[in-house]
């Protein structure tokens, strides 16, 4: 389906109401499966960098990051936290830009665990989520409106 056509069912839906969009247009319910996707786990990892609930975080980050960076593991990890909330927000206010800067940081992810033996499962697992990042990107270009400059 191309942005035009997507664009168009889009329009000639909005008289029905959220619930009624998600069962008449499949790349509409696909978008938002993606977006609160996005918003919940990145939040959710990224308030687990400072508690170390599901794991401990810092065995996940590759030794030459604190060999390059002044700081602990744990203390990368803070920042790392931190960054993620602030991705989940940008996802939910606006997915159409945000969800390429959450690849961008998949991406960045995936070379950290490639760099470090043993974290193959999860880099595999982590390329996946790269792929529907882009995924949601594209039907973003559908579902939320670009930033319009005044001028």
């Amino acid at each position: 389906m191309t942005e035009n056509a997507t664009q168009e069912t889009a329009k000639g839906q909005r008289g029905l109401g959220f619930m009624g969009r998600v069962r008449k247009d499949p790349a509409f319910a696909a978008f938002w499966i993606l977006r609160v996707g996005f918003v919940a786990l990145p939040i959710w990892m990224g308030l687990d960098k400072f508690f170390d609930g599901l794991t401990i975080w810092p065995h996940y980050l590759a030794p030459i990051a604190t060999d390059l960076l002044p700081m602990s593991a744990q203390s990368i990890m803070y920042v790392v936290g931190v960054v993620e909330v602030v991705a989940g927000i940008a996802v939910a206010l606006k997915p159409r830009y945000a969800a390429y800067v959450v690849a961008l940081w998949l991406a960045g992810i995936i070379v950290n665990l490639l760099l470090w033996s043993g974290w193959y499962d999860v880099a595999l697992r982590d390329s996946g989520l790269l792929v529907a990042a882009l995924a949601l990107a594209q039907l973003a270009r559908a579902y939320d409106a670009p930033v319009r400059q005044n001028r």
